[in-house]
């Protein structure tokens, strides 16, 4: 549990903190989950299924998982990074967290990691419930953004039409500058989300956004 702060002069970094665990972690996580999904929805289609596992293997949602086992207190960081609430952070939580599963994998094998993936998350979890919660773009657009240490999105309204009653505004999302989404709506809010489901969407390569 080493986070790259640590490191700061060393050579290279992303081979001696935990980012190669984060990597095996997080495929195991995906098809862990994957593969509980598909046993709990029996009915559901593709798109159901692809959706509700963005929703749980979210960093927000890794980050919580963390945060139930006090994973934060466990990390080694600079002093400095714990200072500034390192272990509270929850893109470096949500790191640790697939670093450990990467860690149980090998040195418990399968079984092992997919113990601890239901013990810790999902039997901590409604999965009808969540399946039904509104997707919120704006919170994933930012999360996607801090999670690579981007400024947060800023949202410009382009175009107001219509009478007060029936107004269609026109937003874009901006980042580093540049808008990357575009979205309509009889409020502001609306456009806003709009915007930020098509500036994710262009980030993932026109996967499906969830």
């Amino acid at each position: 549990m080493m986070h790259r702060s640590l490191l700061r002069g060393e050579a290279p970094q992303d081979l001696k903190s935990n980012e190669r665990l984060e990597f095996l972690g997080d495929a195991v996580l995906g098809f862990i989950t994957a593969e509980h999904l598909f046993a709990f929805f029996p009915d559901k289609d593709e798109g159901f299924l692809t959706r509700l596992r963005a929703k749980l293997v979210n960093g927000k949602a890794l980050a919580e998982c963390a945060q139930r086992i006090n994973l934060g207190e466990l990390i080694l960081m600079s002093k400095n990074m714990a200072q500034e609430q390192g272990r509270r952070n929850a893109t470096i939580l949500a790191d640790a967290f697939e670093a450990l599963i990467g860690a149980i994998y090998l040195d418990q094998g399968l079984e092992k990691a997919r113990l601890f993936i239901h013990n810790t998350m999902l039997e901590q979890v409604d999965l009808t419930k969540l399946a039904h919660q509104h997707d919120n773009y704006k919170s994933l657009l930012l999360e996607y953004a801090q999670a690579r240490g981007w400024s947060q999105p800023q949202y410009r309204v382009v175009t107001e039409q219509g009478p007060s009653h029936a107004k269609l505004f026109t937003v874009e999302a901006i980042l580093k500058g540049e808008p990357y989404g575009t979205g309509k709506g009889g409020s502001k809010k609306l456009a806003e989300q709009r915007a930020a489901k098509e500036a994710l969407l262009r980030l993932r390569g026109n996967q499906r956004v969830v």
